[in-house]
């Protein structure tokens, strides 16, 4: 093994300095003002600019600390330029005019470096983790000593399904080759509504997502919507939830996630970067912005995103496919930031973590889950972004080799994904408009919150935590954040916290599923009281094919109302026809856990399921979507080691032919049950392998993880 990888390391860097060779080459005959002598030349200016790097890397990471991520993004861009302007000036046989010509250069070179990889079939992340394998000691085997570790990667939104269909289509080789080798098995188990990330990485990262009835509700209390993709929202939230034992307890790194897991170390973590710590400190960048063209060259891929982007989606217009939705605007350039600049920013960062030892990193990758939204499930373009997140696993998988701790690799997501046409193109309205028709009401009385909070979140994490910053200033979809009353297309965060509806509404959305709340009434208001107040708006509703059920209170408990039907969820008594008996065996437990909530809402609208062609109706203008049931969305996916045996004990069999484990806070148990067999985490009050005893947090106790192991 270690013979291969120092071959490995010899090919990697001859390949890169040919190919920076080549690309001064090319920029002398294109750029005025850069004129080369020799062609050798360009060989030592390849090898000046490495080791300018390696000198200038230490006299910025001071800097870089205290100005934070943005701040360490523009000291390397600064960085790369010196190190190149400096290396054309010293080396004979090379002259440059100026910073311009040295800045053309550079994005020249990086060109190159991208068409020179792509054509030699190179992994395009390796690169990335290039200088930490160099200086990694050589990784023995474990009779040489090494402690175990755990690296475990989300990949957000992906479905079981799906996650079979790209094996079968060669856009997974590397999660394909662990099957096929028989060194993991594939799992799917029951991501519990709200099949959302907040509540599954809660309980993946805390083992509880207790009083999260969605991805953003109305917290009638405190008079206003609490999104968890906003910093402040998501650190109050963890605050709630978090006893110091979480997943990362006692070492551990989180990766841009939006709770930390107790971690140690928290890199572009949403709960953190309200406060300034969620980036962590900008030393941690450092590596990835200030080497050589790294970032010219993921720039120049962002670039190429954006073309594939506006290619693909009128491919999709010009082919008439449906269902789809406008993909223009901002979501182009987000989606190719996600798609190529942070993606290739988390493998650095998780490297950076394996390097230094750390027992448990985990990283959410969303790439999939965010062009899944605007695109399509299985389409082209989502699969071309499981490929990239594939193609990362691998990347990080070989540079475990080099690591001084035996990292095992665990993969999960925390949700499918469900597809179908939204309500508003069946409907012709959407559902802001349909609910203020039905109450009564004027646009100025109804606060609406469906915005795009989630698809913006990482890239609003990584802008966020600018020291001296605003951490409202980034806040996540906030396209209007001053504007009150109703607000369509914003998040309606300050909306709903400023705003007095009256006797209006505030109406949310999570997908498949939407959220009213009458603010003016307090407590959950019983489905006797809205038949008073409301008349037309439980009916209303119904009445609406894209409508499958509502959820309200009543004398009885929640009830599950359908058109022709209702469910009592409590006792489990049907009167008509069953409105849940086309959404799976865990309906009712799952409807009913969310509706005890204190901050679940007045009714709850779920869309109906065509269980032929497997489409739900998101109230958002999604053709993806998650939150509630039906399709493909509650079935997430767990790839394990197979010498890690899933507990009997933990799995439900009661929803058929296949018993599974059934919420993530049961997952978040199988992972701390594996942890600590394996040696990785010690044990409640215990020193062990992870090196330090997990932090004591509140004194809420957590009996079924403390008997996990």
């Amino acid at each position: 093994m270690r013979r291969t990888l120092l071959a490995r390391d010899v090919r990697d860097a001859v390949l890169g300095a040919c190919a920076t060779a080549a690309g001064l080459l090319l920029a002398s005959r294109v750029v005025a003002g850069l004129h080369v002598e020799h062609w050798w030349s360009t060989l030592a200016v390849a090898l000046l600019v490495g080791a300018l790097d390696t000198a200038l890397r230490p006299i910025l990471r001071p800097a870089a600390m205290r100005l934070g991520v943005p701040g360490a993004m523009v000291l390397g861009v600064l960085g790369q330029l010196v190190g190149v302007h400096v290396s054309l000036i010293l080396v004979p046989g090379v002259d440059v005019s100026s910073w311009a010509a040295s800045a053309a250069t550079l994005g020249v070179v990086a060109l190159v470096l991208v068409v020179v990889r792509w054509l030699l079939g190179a992994d395009d992340r390796d690169y990335l983790v290039a200088d930490l394998l160099r200086r990694a000691r050589p990784a023995g085997g474990p009779s040489e000593g090494r402690r175990p570790g755990l690296v475990v990667v989300q990949i957000d939104g992906l479905g079981y399904p799906t996650l079979r269909h790209a094996i079968a289509s060669g856009d997974a080789p590397t999660l394909a080759g662990w099957l096929r080798r028989g060194s993991h098995r594939a799992e799917r188990w029951w991501s519990r509504v709200p099949s959302t990330t907040p509540a599954a990485q809660a309980g993946l990262l805390h083992g509880t997502n207790d009083g999260i009835p969605a991805f953003r509700w109305y917290d009638k209390a405190a008079g206003r919507l609490v999104v968890t993709n906003h910093p402040t929202d998501a650190a109050l939230v963890e605050k709630r939830l978090s006893d110091g034992r979480g997943l990362l307890a006692g070492g551990g790194a989180a990766v841009s996630t939006m709770f930390s897991g107790d971690a140690d170390t928290s890199l572009m973590v949403m709960s953190k970067a309200g406060g300034g710590g969620g980036l962590g400190p900008g030393g941690a960048y450092l590596r990835f912005f200030a080497r050589p063209f790294v970032l010219a060259r993921a720039l120049m891929l962002t670039v190429g995103e954006i073309l594939k982007e506006v290619g693909q989606s009128r491919r999709q217009r010009s082919r008439r496919v449906w269902p789809r939705v406008p993909r223009r605007g901002a979501y182009v350039l987000l989606r190719a930031v996600t798609n190529v600049l942070l993606r290739d920013l988390n493998v650095a960062l998780v490297a950076e973590q394996m390097a230094r030892g750390a027992p448990v990193v985990f990283v959410d990758l969303v790439d999939y889950d965010e062009i899944a939204h605007h695109s399509g499930v299985a389409r082209r373009e989502a699969l071309d972004a499981l490929a990239g997140v594939d193609a990362a696993i691998g990347t990080l998988e070989r540079f475990a080799e080099r690591c001084p701790r035996e990292y095992q690799f665990v993969v999960l997501s925390d949700h499918g994904q469900s597809q179908g046409p939204t309500f508003a193109q069946l409907a012709g309205r959407s559902l802001e408009d349909l609910v203020a028709e039905l109450i009564g009401v004027d646009g100025g009385q109804l606060v609406s919150a469906t915005g795009e909070e989630e698809v913006w979140g990482p890239l609003a994490t990584f802008l966020t935590d600018v020291p001296g910053g605003s951490s409202t200033r980034w806040a996540a979809g906030a396209r209007h954040p001053e504007r009150l009353g109703r607000n369509r297309r914003g998040d309606g965060h300050r909306a709903a916290r400023d705003a007095a509806p009256g006797d209006g509404a505030v109406v949310a959305a999570s997908g498949n599923v939407g959220l009213v709340w009458f603010p003016a009434m307090p407590g959950r208001v019983p489905v006797e009281a809205l038949a008073e107040r409301f008349p037309a708006l439980v009916p209303g509703l119904l009445e609406r094919p894209e409508v499958g059920f509502l959820v309200v209170d009543s004398a009885r408990g929640p009830l599950a109302v359908g058109p022709h039907g209702v469910h009592v969820l409590r006792d489990g008594e049907v009167r008509g026809a069953d409105p849940l008996v086309a959404f799976g065996p865990w309906a009712a437990a799952d409807l009913l856990r969310v509706c005890s909530m204190p901050e679940s809402p007045d009714v709850l609208v779920h869309s109906a399921y065509d269980e032929q062609a497997g489409e739900v109706y998101a109230f958002e203008e999604l053709v993806g979507s998650h939150g509630g049931l039906g399709g493909d969305q509650n079935h997430a996916v767990l790839l394990h080691p197979s010498v890690w045996q899933i507990d009997p004990d933990l799995l439900d069999g009661s929803g058929g032919d296949e018993a599974v484990l059934r919420g993530a806070d049961v997952v978040f148990r199988q992972l701390v049950a594996w942890t600590r067999r394996a040696g990785i985490r010690a044990e409640p009050g215990e020193s062990g392998a992870a090196g330090q005893s997990p932090r004591r947090g509140p004194a809420r106790a957590r009996d079924d993880v403390e008997g996990a192991g």
